[in-house]
């Protein structure tokens, strides 16, 4: 008796199973349907990225060496586009060429760009930080204490393993006015920091040491 029972169970529900199918046949094809064009639509796109990724690499590269060997192109203007194209890894790229081989000669043209990249462009969180670094090492020689503090604050009010480059900027800038307090104040920063270059630890010993002590 329990084995009918429990066939004549097992029937009905597969008998339900089979009608919920039938009955919602067109809401699932249409969800399947839905499902197979986001995933399409997914790798299509990733596709298509790699692709701009790689002839953004292309048109970086082709700019480089065309400025290596001294070819009649616009190297700024190159470049400057690349950094508006906004990309992880070639705009900071761009930005740093046109700086290290110094050509642009507007400052705030150069902040602009920097701003572009740190505001604008999607980034990892160090990435982002080395380039807010830059942007206070670039303005380092040129600004007041309060706006490289303002600069340099995101990076100094967190963990990341940019701070004692932040602070060992700060600390030689103090020291280059003269404001030796101020100076060893960040300096001491450094060797408080669990994550601080060991370079700079040694550096900032050094400083104290030599030129900050009591």
């Amino acid at each position: 008796m329990d084995e009918d029972i429990t066939i004549i169970n097992e029937k009905t529900r597969n008998e339900k199973i089979k009608n919920f199918f039938i009955d919602n046949r067109k809401i699932i094809l249409s969800a399947v349907v839905f499902i197979i064009l986001i995933i399409i639509s997914f790798y299509s796109f990733q596709i298509y990225k790699d692709k701009q990724k790689i002839l953004l690499s292309d048109r970086y590269n082709d700019v480089v060496i065309s400025y290596e060997n001294n070819k009649d192109i616009d190297v700024v203007e190159s470049l400057r586009d690349i950094v508006y194209e906004k990309d992880s890894t070639y705009s900071p790229l761009a930005l740093y060429f046109l700086i290290d081989n110094d050509l642009i000669k507007d400052l705030d043209e150069v902040n602009d760009l920097f701003n572009l990249l740190i505001n604008k462009t999607s980034l990892e969180k160090e990435i982002k930080n080395l380039i807010i670094y830059k942007k206070a090492l670039f303005n380092a020689d040129m600004i007041e204490e309060n706006e490289l503090l303002e600069i340099l604050n995101p990076i100094i009010n967190s963990q990341s393993v940019w701070k004692s480059h932040a602070l060992y900027l700060i600390a030689e800038y103090f020291y280059s006015k003269n404001e030796k307090q101020k100076s060893k104040e960040f300096f001491s920063q450094i060797l408080d920091l669990e994550n601080a270059n060991q370079d700079l630890r040694i550096e900032s010993q050094k400083r104290l040491n030599r030129d900050l002590s009591d």
